[in-house]
């Protein structure tokens, strides 16, 4: 029989899907990902595997698994696979796009009010009991109304985020890679980095991680904003110089942040973020819906029965 790991506890319906024809091994925990040793030995003698972004899928890995034929990674990003390796020893990738777009996107706009109106102090001042009284400008935030929004990677995400804006009649700019047909029907205008920088009252970066993207977002970048703006990440943290955040947040150079990614993950009481007021973050919950999860992972079970019993994969990455 056919061997499967799956590298987190995920739904038991799920699991019972797979064991009807399948040797199921889940490491059954919910919060903490599978030890490497461990993931190496359960894995050496798998043909699919179902993998997070915390389970590094290198070489190493896929040359220790023989029998190895397809690796399901419940996310969209795949910078966690060596996709070269992967080629190498003819394993099939696949990934979870569009199922959970509309939830990220949501996440996105949540993030980007709660910054602007500055829910999370707010909630603090109240929660401490030190909230005196209103005044005219207390806990003043920024409207989102009228405002000019630039989105860095129209993807399918960043175009789902554009959608949102047009109930807040935005001016929508966007940098990316090639022109977005699908942007530009929602009234977005293709600008440089620069300009986009320099024009927008929010920056949204939705974009997938790459060489060209990574630390895309440093201190020269920060500068260039405005300093009534917010910067908004969803994609993936090292497209952020993070110390360079911090001191554009600090001293001024930016209004606020707003995050739900971090270059590693997870962050800790040490991180130079905590603490900053006018920062908000999240713990990567991007696509954190059940209804959105369980569709993840009914993707990513899909995935890897077609393979297995010698069909097409269903969402593969190229």
């Amino acid at each position: 029989m056919k061997k499967i790991v799956i590298t987190r506890k995920i739904n038991p319906n799920m699991i019972e899907k797979l064991k009807k024809d399948f040797e199921v091994v889940v490491w059954n925990e919910n919060e903490q990902p599978m030890p490497r040793e461990h993931f190496l030995e359960e894995t050496k003698d798998a043909h699919g595997v179902m993998t997070m972004l915390s389970d590094k899928v290198d070489r190493e890995m896929l040359e220790n698994a023989q029998n190895l034929k397809v690796v399901a990674n419940l996310a969209v990003g795949f910078d966690n696979i060596d996709l070269e390796a992967a080629r190498a020893n003819e394993v099939v990738i696949t990934n979870t796009p569009d199922v959970l777009t509309e939830t990220t996107a949501e996440l996105a706009f949540t993030l980007m009010l709660t910054a602007a109106r500055r829910v999370l102090e707010a909630n603090r001042e109240l929660m401490a009991g030190e909230w005196s009284g209103w005044s005219p400008y207390h806990m003043a935030g920024t409207d989102v109304f009228g405002k000019t929004v630039g989105i860095f990677g129209m993807g399918s995400i960043g175009a789902a985020f554009a959608r949102r804006l047009s109930g807040f009649r935005a001016k929508v700019l966007y940098h990316n890679r090639s022109r977005s047909e699908v942007g530009e029907s929602m009234g977005a205008e293709l600008v440089s980095f620069e300009d986009l920088l320099a024009e927008s009252d929010f920056v949204l970066c939705a974009a997938p991680l790459t060489g060209e993207t990574k630390h895309r977002f440093d201190k020269e970048a920060f500068n260039q904003m405005k300093e009534s703006a917010y910067f908004i990440n969803i994609g993936r943290g090292a497209h952020v110089v993070e110390d360079d955040l911090a001191e554009a947040v600090r001293k001024g150079d930016i209004k606020g942040a707003a995050l739900d990614v971090y270059e590693n993950e997870p962050i800790g009481r040490d991180h130079p973020f905590i603490g900053i007021d006018n920062m908000t973050l999240l713990p990567h919950i991007g696509s954190a819906s059940v209804d959105t999860r369980n569709n993840m992972m009914n993707l990513c079970v899909n995935n890897i029965m077609e393979v297995l019993n010698g069909g097409k994969p269903i969402t593969p990455v190229q």
